[in-house]
């Protein structure tokens, strides 16, 4: 009788134990030479017997049903043939064999299933499928238990996000650390996207930039960028078959820049993302004041721009007036030559005043970040003292690796902390100067960007933009509405006295919005704007 060989392995032990293939081939030709079959064929692959897709044993049945004569298909055990009783190829075979068409041999348990078997065969048969799937679900369930351990003690059980490398420690244990070549970019791009100026594709394209590769070495796909923004193992938080658990690695960024991207994310259709057709200045800037539908840009004769009503709520509005840009624009420049009245003694005096209330403030940022370079470097005292302590026995595995947690933990917030601290004295200077300057230089900014570049000056600018009539109305974001109105009594106050003392107090309000400023956010947006060369020219004095 022609006889097919097939063996199957689906683990890396299994190659390497007595069910390797070549074992399984040995075998099975050992027993085909004293059955006095004669091998047709030979298959042996990789491949769980578990599963419900195994495409390697789908093959060997159609050539099973293309075969005339019948053949005897040989396994080493009835686990090589299936571990799943319910896998629908089990009764195909046993159903081409209890009708003469083939027969199954299992050499290593002396098992054949044929026509002629008889109960006690059978009932072999159906106990050995039996235990097969009991000793894989048992596996299973012990996987499942080990992962949820693994997360209990803060560990990520998959390969590491981008941005991160697999490592292991001194102990030899799998640990995840931050990749010195991504690392940094991961963070930029959380950094970029929450300044509301960058879609997911633009944000790609800044990310390939910088250097940013995949896996394969190839650029990150557009779907890779969604996907490091909404992981929240870049603040410390893993997620696992849809639920959170606090891990141990170090995180890239805090929770609140990862907040703030998500809203972001979530808002983005509200946000005036560049589009893809030909630029224009205000398009998804402005909307309707009497029906709040966007305002849609047109070109009439192929040079002029013009601005409609969507009228996407006709019950409400029906205008069909066009509104020139240059009409729209011109409340605009004028609220920019307004901030352009700022004289640069003002702006000098100003960054003054801000120097002396901010010592305080800054003596204060000297005092926390000593203290917590102390308690960071106690903390890896203790930590040197820990594994000590597990080399010579003193504590347990998990006692060590609870206390581990702790102290790392520490560690990651204090990092933190001190970062936040490095940055607030030159977040809190930096970003007060560069406002007045670029308030200062606003207009000439403007006229000299390109239309990209002018999107996002105004939406640094300006707030709740609508056109009612065919005028455009806006509010200034802050602080740059208090400069404003003290720029415009500051001119009218010039004009009756030339004495800076008698102007200097109109400057008040503008001291005490730049203190009041969320400089973490305004940091933000100020860095991406740092990367159009004219912003440039006008960096802090």
């Amino acid at each position: 009788m022609n006889c097919l060989i097939i063996a199957r392995v689906s683990t890396e032990e299994q190659r390497e134990a007595g069910n390797s293939l070549p074992a399984q081939i040995a075998r099975l030709q050992a027993y085909c030479q004293r059955g006095g079959f004669e091998v047709i064929g030979q298959h042996s692959f990789d491949e769980s017997a578990y599963k419900t897709k195994r495409d390697e044993f789908d093959r060997i049945l159609a050539r099973l049903n293309q075969c005339k004569d019948k053949v005897a298909v040989c396994f080493d055990k009835v686990d090589r043939f299936s571990r799943n009783v319910f896998d629908k190829r089990v009764a195909v075979l046993y159903e081409m064999a209890v009708s003469g068409k083939i027969e199954l041999h299992f050499a290593s348990d002396g098992l054949v299933i044929n026509n002629e078997m008889s109960a006690p065969d059978k009932f072999h048969f159906s106990m050995s499928l039996g235990l097969a799937k009991y000793y894989s679900d048992a596996i299973s369930d012990n996987v499942k238990r080990s992962f949820e351990q693994k997360r209990r003690r803060g560990e990520w059980t998959g390969r590491a996000p981008i941005g991160y490398l697999n490592a292991t420690n001194d102990l030899g244990e799998h640990d995840i650390i931050p990749d010195q070549a991504t690392a940094h970019i991961v963070r930029r791009m959380f950094e970029l996207h929450a300044t509301g100026s960058h879609s997911i594709r633009t944000l790609r394209g800044e990310a390939e930039q910088m250097g940013l590769r995949g896996r394969s070495g190839k650029p990150i796909p557009t779907s890779m960028v969604e996907h490091i923004l909404k992981n929240p193992f870049y603040y410390g938080t893993a997620r696992a078959k849809g639920e959170l658990y606090p891990h141990k690695y170090q995180p890239l960024i805090d929770k609140e820049l990862f907040d703030a991207c998500q809203r972001i994310r979530q808002g983005w259709h509200k946000k005036p993302f560049a589009y893809a057709a030909k630029p224009f200045v205000l398009r998804g800037l402005i909307r309707c004041g009497r029906c709040g539908c966007a305002m849609t840009p047109e070109i009439k004769k192929g040079k002029y721009v013009y601005y409609r009503c969507t009228n996407a709520r006709p019950e409400i509005c029906s205008t069909k007036e066009y509104i020139p840009e240059k009409d729209l624009l011109k409340p605009v420049r004028a609220v920019l030559g307004a901030l352009g009245a700022i004289r640069q003694e003002t702006v000098d005096e100003l960054i003054t005043e801000l120097k002396k209330s901010h010592e305080a403030e800054s003596a204060f940022n000297r005092r926390a970040f000593e203290g917590l370079t102390s308690e960071y470097e106690e903390i890896q005292t203790r930590l040197d003292k820990l594994m000590d302590f597990l080399i010579d026995g003193s504590i347990t595995k998990p006692d060590y690796d609870k206390k581990l947690k702790q102290l790392k933990e520490r560690q990651s917030e204090i990092t933190v902390r001190l970062e936040e601290h490095t940055r607030a004295d030159e977040n809190y200077l930096i970003s007060a100067t560069t406002v007045l300057n670029l308030a200062r230089n606003a207009s000439e900014i403007f006229e000299s960007s390109e239309v990209a570049e002018k999107r996002q000056i105004l939406n640094f600018l300006l707030q709740n933009c609508r056109v009612e009539g065919r005028e455009m109305l806006f509010d200034l974001k802050k602080p740059f509405d208090v400069i404003a109105k003290s720029a415009l009594a500051s001119a009218s106050a010039q004009t009756e006295n030339s004495a800076f003392g008698a102007v200097r107090p109109m400057w008040l309000p503008v001291l005490d919005a730049l203190r009041t400023a969320s400089w973490k956010a305004l940091g933000q947006e100020l860095a991406h704007l740092d990367g159009i060369h004219k912003i440039r020219a006008c960096s802090p004095i």
